[in-house]
């Protein structure tokens, strides 16, 4: 029998013959720790004497029932499958099983808090993962209504996409029963169950068609004093006005529930009018402005998801990019547009934008249409190309057509295909009709062709400075050779005392290895010159050398923010790609982040000046330059503003760079107090990334993080824990992360993530070396009996990718001549080498 993972044609093979008009689930939350008693009742209709199957992985199947028949679970169940054969045109089929909870945040996940004892439940089900809760056919486009009954303790909240009903207390227990009323039709992956003592705090809105709307959020008991619930209402009604209008159709659903759960392995899940979020978002210590931006961003990509996604569905997971790319670029016009976050779009270029370009250039990469076989495909699929380069496409295309032609086109596909399942041709032909642009050549230019290209100016100046000839080079990898057009602006920044301003910009058209651009000859060629300005295209771009050196020393007087994330982004690739050393980024970096405005900005850049500093540069001068860049980190602290978000986030990464004694003791007295900054308060968190810092130079041990632990017994301070124990730098020390992960499965999402992050924290990497031949040969039987999640977790996380050595390459290499097998594995193991090939290079470009 088929195994676990559906494949494309398995699903259109089904679909031919299936057609599902309802599930009714019940779920008994009430019959131990490990397993649930779930029953699935599904009405279908079939071809008359079809066979095929049904998904539900169980811990046991109990009874299966067809049209009445019994069928014997031994013969028709592999724990997988359910096999269904002499179907008739009417069909009720009845599946009785105990499910399994989960740690992995797949599934129905158990949590048991720290604090008070208490046993919350969450469901997480994109991809395939409701059939591990209830029989199903696990596909988008086999849509179907959902009626939940759920059996729990009185106590407890429960929640699923169906308004909560009053419950029925079952006579002598202290147990009730909840019956929700059937869902619209939906697929099976946005329903959703929630079920815990949640606390809750209730509101309400009316929708554009006069219904009320009820609203709710949710967290933890020991969480609930943290929540700032009158703020994410404000940003839930400004959304709901904005996507209301520009989508031109009422919000679907009935009710709006936001909640914020336990070891939550995503940012949030679109679940139909019961959205889940990392409780990460639940900020119980300060946070930047950045995180607190990209909680907006994450409320208003969830809402979006309500109609796209939701209401019309992709028929098959190759369109995941669209759905996905549509919430990245709605949510952050609505940010920018509705909210007070107007910069959105310069924290996209800084955060999305550098990780589209990332992924775009890994050996993995693909178009953004990928060709989805099976599920394995999907699972590997939520990457930088799916969500951020997609959300670059869509932001390019909306200028091609104009922001009203595409949203009305929008507005038309969701009235036209509401409830139903669609492909990209059926957005693009609204958008043509709405436009009267034809898109069938961009879409093949831009979203069936992998890779992205590089412009760069070339310019020549007369001795007076005067441009006498001026063109956009355009270049592509070799791999992937398409040369694309761009629409783009051009801009000219002068300094006008100490400031860099824009004085001109020119908007032009790119096509061809190389445009001349006439309007510019004859201008005198400014002190920067920035392709790529107000950032409208989707490609790389890079400065003219008397640009670059302007930027290097006075990027922070260019006045506009977008200008200056361009800047940063640019300098970054060019070191990534090995033509700027990585000491000159260094250099960059440290001389221009103090006066940076956008917290985005300043987090994502100073995440890549500590993968500089221990990566990029010359390893012969690592040390010093990991060195260099915590003192500079310090000082940049010390003169920062009193309580500023600058001020916290150089603390932060000076926390994680420290490398010296005089380091070490200046974290020492941040922690007891001994060193103080104005207006820095040392919260739970931060005392924890402190105290990591210490634990990464061996100068605390286990001692000290049990007794931290001790004063923060939470969920939160477990996680900690977990990173700062992986962090201890001896090779014993590293030895026993590995193993914690590698040895059990029985530790939770959280904790093997947060122990994965604490295992590559290092500034010498020499400890990792002897794990080198464990991580390869751990890598088959971690992939065959782990989850998705923490298979793909422990393949990334344990990877010894700080060695950045030639040996480290050779035996990766290796590994992947002996396994040709299984494709999505070895596209981890491939991302994991091309990351360590590419600092290879880096290194050797900054030795020169």
């Amino acid at each position: 029998m088929p195994g676990e993972n559906l494949t494309r044609v398995e699903a259109q093979e089904r679909k031919a013959l299936v057609d599902v008009q309802s599930y009714n689930v019940t779920l008994d939350l009430t019959t131990g720790d490990e397993v649930f008693l779930s029953t699935t009742q599904v009405t279908f209709t079939a071809q008359a004497g079809a066979s095929t199957f049904i998904d539900h992985l169980s811990r046991r199947v109990r009874s299966v029932t067809l049209n009445g028949a019994e069928l014997g679970p031994a013969a028709v169940n592999d724990g997988v499958r359910i096999q269904l054969d002499g179907l008739a045109e009417q069909n009720v089929l009845v599946v009785v099983s105990d499910a399994e909870y989960t740690n992995s945040g797949e599934g129905l996940h158990r949590f048991v808090d720290p604090v008070d004892g208490e046993v919350y439940l969450y469901s997480q089900f994109e991809v395939p993962d409701s059939r591990r809760v209830f029989a199903v056919f696990e596909q988008p486009d086999l849509k179907a209504t959902f009626q939940f009954t759920v059996i729990a303790p009185s106590a407890w909240a429960v929640v699923s996409n169906s308004p909560t009903p009053t419950p029925d207390v079952v006579q002598g227990t202290a147990n009730s029963v909840w019956s929700f009323s059937p869902t619209p039709v939906l697929s099976s992956y946005v329903t959703a169950l929630i079920a815990g003592p949640y606390d809750v705090i209730t509101s309400e809105l009316t929708s554009r068609d006069g219904r009320v709307i009820p609203l709710g959020i949710y967290a933890r008991k020991s969480l609930f004093e943290y929540l700032d619930a009158d703020y994410i209402f404000e940003k839930t009604r400004q959304g709901f006005a904005y996507f209301e209008e520009k989508f031109d159709y009422a919000y679907p659903f009935e009710k709006y529930d936001q909640l914020f759960v336990p070891e939550f392995n995503a940012g949030a899940m679109e679940n139909a009018g019961a959205v889940t979020f990392t409780e990460t978002y639940v900020f119980r210590s300060k946070v930047t402005d950045a995180v607190k931006e990209r909680r907006v961003i994450t409320i208003l990509h969830e809402l979006a998801h309500m109609w796209f996604g939701d209401l019309v569905t992709m028929k098959w997971w190759n369109d995941l990019w669209l759905n996905e790319s549509f919430a990245e670029w709605a949510s952050t016009i609505a940010a920018a547009e509705a909210t007070e976050w107007t910069e959105a779009w310069t924290t996209f270029q800084a955060m999305e934008k550098s990780w589209a370009y990332r992924q775009d250039q890994l050996p993995s990469t693909h178009p953004v249409v990928a060709t989805i076989n099976d599920l394995e495909d999907v699972l590997v699929n939520f990457d930088g190309i799916t969500y951020a380069k997609g959300g670059s496409v869509l932001k390019q295309l909306v200028a091609w057509v104009g922001i009203d032609a595409f949203f009305a086109g929008v507005a038309a596909y969701f009235k036209k295909n509401a409830y139903g399942n669609t492909e990209l041709t059926d957005l693009l032909s609204e958008l043509e009709a709405t436009s009267g642009r034809v898109l069938s050549g961009w879409a093949a230019l831009w979203l069936e062709t992998a890779g992205v290209n590089t412009l760069r100016p070339a310019v020549e100046p007369a001795s007076h400075g005067t441009i006498t000839e001026f063109s956009v080079v355009q270049t592509a990898p070799i791999d992937y050779p398409t040369i694309r057009p761009h629409r783009l602006a051009i801009g000219f920044y002068n300094f006008e005392g100490k400031k860099l301003v824009r004085t001109e910009r020119f908007e032009i058209d790119v096509n061809g290895e190389q445009t001349d651009v006439a309007a510019l000859v004859g201008k005198k060629k400014p002190d920067l010159l920035l392709l790529n300005d107000d950032d409208l295209a989707y490609a790389k771009i890079r400065l003219d050398p008397e640009s670059l050196e302007v930027a290097i020393e006075h990027l922070a007087a260019i006045e506009n923010p977008l200008a200056r994330a361009l800047v940063w982004g640019s300098v970054w690739d060019s070191t990534r790609d090995g033509e700027t050393p990585a000491r000159d980024y260094v250099r960059l970096v440290l001389g221009n982040i103090a006066t940076e405005t956008e917290s985005t900005t300043i987090r994502t850049t100073l995440g890549q000046l500590t993968t500089a500093a221990r990566l990029y540069v010359d390893p012969t001068t690592r040390a010093e330059t990991i060195e260099h860049v915590g003192d500079g980190l310090w000082t940049l602290a010390k003169k920062a503003e009193a309580g500023s978000d600058a001020q916290f986030q150089f603390v932060k990464f000076f926390a994680n760079i420290a490398s010296t004694p005089g380091h070490v003791e200046t974290l020492r007295g941040l922690r007891d107090g001994s060193v103080a900054l104005d207006a820095l308060e040392i919260d739970t968190d931060l005392a924890w990334e402190i105290l990591e810092g210490l634990a990464v130079n061996g100068a605390v041990g286990t001692a000290e993080i049990d007794a931290a632990l001790a004063a923060d017994n939470t969920s939160n301070g477990q996680q900690a824990a977990a990173r700062t124990r992986a962090a201890l730098p001896s090779a014993d020390y590293k030895l026993a992360a590995f193993r914690s992960l590698v040895a059990t499965d029985e530790l939770p999402n959280a904790i093997v993530r947060q122990t994965a992050l604490g295992f590559q924290h290092v500034n010498d990497p020499a400890a990792l070396e002897a794990l080198v031949d464990d991580y390869f040969a751990m890598l088959a039987e971690v992939w065959k009996n782990r989850s998705h999640s923490i298979a793909e977790t422990l393949v990334v996380g344990l990877y010894p990718a700080p060695l950045a050595s030639s040996a480290l390459v050779a035996a990766t290499q290796s590994w992947l001549v002996a396994n040709p097998e299984t494709p999505a594995l070895r596209r981890l193991v491939t991302e994991n080498l091309a990351g360590v090939e590419r600092a290879l290079t880096v290194q050797a470009r900054d030795a020169q």
